[in-house]
């Protein structure tokens, strides 16, 4: 990924589950003892009475996870009393569970690690006895959380006296008070409940047996007990019932969301509870989602409906929160739900998010930037964003629908450039902003002086590779323009002719960021190898840019 975001360092997810969902007061401080550490930046608190526990998500480096689980923890030791605990959700501790995942620039191993540093600290600070789980397991029957937490809290004091479950960290004691925690390493889980127009426990039961991935107990023609695989893998599910909202639920966990997405999993639902004389009215989200498994599902819909999946994301988001019901119990924003956006920091796109007026006057004001290079990226995604427009008018083209499909593809296409040359918008600012930056640094002892020479040096060679990739993204384009304009909808083709006017205007404009900054770098040999390829691209972009515009002009004078 060539341009900024706040993924560019180590990134650990830190999601523990809390035993109180009804206390305000109780969650807000274990979340505050979780803000009090830098660093660690809390993303999401998701508060459930029925269940009575809060699923909290934060973000941080291998140190600062730790921080603020161990500070989470022990605020909630102090405020939980297990012995009063009552709740629709399996628990056994005042902190459940406490996994951490790997997000970005990190490993399985780091969050292992975090494991057992936090799991140490915990039983021997805290004397909570810990078992660790998942990835992080000491045993093999340790691995799953089912088995770790079977029991709950009232079978602590029997279970962890055998030899089988001595705790991993802290003492081989029933803890009255906080009880026990489970902490480990696992991948990306995403816990997700689908709503039922029943308030059967049993009934939605059947439902979460027929989905999840290790089914139900059923007895063979021979009388033998046997396991019947449910239809969706990597798939953990129960039912229940949520006073709060009157209804019964299929609780899932997805485990391996390549393996089965939120969308199949909510279909499957679908489908057991229609064969079953139920209807899901709606889905629950807790915690958090990736980005892609939400425009996954919304393409899935699209899909469904024989429509283009080329369409923008926020509209994508929009189709798969109404598809599968994501608002019913509560408003879904999708700002502070999708773990991307929230690691996004809106300072990387200051001047995307202005409106056309601030953007003009930006570009127009006294300061250098944004420049030429800003405009060419914005040109490029204008461009793209027109041969994108005509590939949807032509996939909904009446008489068109059987090609669909094929004018989908394009759309899909167009629609990915676009958001690339978008965010490039920026980065070209910030890549001359870095070299101001260089400029600015002290030169007194030679020390100071090669360490600016080098920070110049790599600041210019970024400089060059921006706009080396707005001409790359822009005559990509061409791979949408040229087609729309010879088999796109023909209503449209002045339309196919103005985006290929921009994308090689945007190609043109890059390519004059590229030699000027080239200027400024000594790398003799990186320099007439980065030309020769600019001005390929160029001369392309120049041909192609011909070809488009022969055709406007022949289908507009017929």
């Amino acid at each position: 990924m060539l341009y900024n975001n706040t993924m560019s360092n180590k990134i650990i997810e830190c999601v523990p589950n809390f035993s109180e969902g009804r206390d305000m007061s109780i969650i807000q401080q274990i979340t505050s003892a979780i803000e009090s550490v830098e660093g660690a930046k809390l993303l999401n608190v998701d508060p459930g009475k029925g269940t009575n526990r809060t699923v909290v998500t934060f973000v941080g480096n291998e140190e600062q996870v730790v921080e603020a689980a161990f500070q989470a923890i022990k605020k909630a030791a102090e405020l939980i009393d297990m012995r009063k605990h009552t709740g629709a959700h399996p628990r056994f501790g005042a902190t459940d569970v406490c996994p951490f995942i790997p997000i970005a620039n990190a490993t399985m191993e780091d969050c292992i690690a975090c494991a057992k540093k936090l799991g140490e600290r915990v039983g021997k600070e805290l004397n909570i006895p810990v078992y660790l789980y998942e990835y992080a397991a000491s045993a093999a029957h340790r691995k799953n959380l089912a088995n770790v937490r079977a029991g709950e809290y009232e079978g602590i004091a029997q279970k962890i006296s055998t030899p089988d479950w001595q705790p991993d960290y802290g003492p081989a004691k029933f803890n009255e008070l906080s009880g026990n925690i489970a902490i480990g390493a696992r991948d990306f889980l995403i816990a997700y409940n689908v709503n039922l127009n029943t308030t059967s426990t049993r009934r939605a039961n059947s439902v979460a047996f027929d989905v999840r991935e290790q089914g139900r107990k059923i007895k063979n023609d021979k009388g033998e007990e046997v396991v019947q695989p449910g239809s969706c893998k990597s798939v953990k599910g129960i039912g229940w019932y949520i006073p709060e909202y009157k209804i019964a639920q299929v609780s899932m966990n997805l485990t391996n969301i390549n393996t089965t997405p939120v969308h199949i999993a909510f279909d499957e639902c679908v489908k057991s509870a229609h064969q079953r004389g139920m209807r899901v009215t709606g889905s629950e989200l807790i915690g958090l989602i990736p980005l892609q498994a939400m425009l996954d599902a919304g393409k899935y819909f699209l899909e469904k409906q024989q429509r283009s999946t080329g369409v923008s994301q926020d509209d994508l988001i929009h189709l798969a929160i109404k598809s599968m019901g994501l608002d019913e119990l509560a408003p879904f924003e999708p700002r502070k739900r999708i773990i991307e956006y929230l690691l996004e920091d809106a300072a990387d796109y200051t001047l995307v998010n202005m409106n056309l007026w601030a953007f003009a006057n930006e570009t127009a004001s006294e300061s250098p930037a944004p420049g030429g290079g800003s405009i060419a990226a914005y040109i490029g995604a204008l461009g793209v964003s027109l041969g994108t427009m005509v590939a949807n008018l032509s996939s909904h083209k009446k008489g068109w629908d059987e090609r669909w499909k094929e004018f989908s593809d394009y759309a899909e296409k167009g629609q990915r450039i676009k958001d690339e040359l978008l965010k490039l918008v920026d980065e070209d600012t910030r890549a001359f902003n870095k070299i101001m930056d260089a400029f600015s640094l002290p030169k007194t002892t030679d020390a100071e002086k090669a360490a600016r020479t080098a920070t110049i040096q790599a600041a210019t060679k970024y400089a060059i590779e921006v706009p080396l990739k707005v001409m790359e993204l822009s005559l990509q384009s061409f791979d949408v323009i040229k087609p729309m304009a010879e088999i796109g909808n023909p209503n449209s083709v002045s339309d196919a002719g103005v985006g290929a006017l921009c994308a090689r205007s945007a190609v043109y404009g890059a390519y004059l960021n590229v030699k000027i900054n080239a200027s400024g770098y000594k790398d003799t040999a990186y320099v007439q190898q980065t030309l020769v390829h600019a001005n390929s691209l160029l001369q392309k972009a120049i041909v192609l840019e011909n070809e488009v515009l022969q055709t406007v002009e022949q289908k507009i004078n017929g």
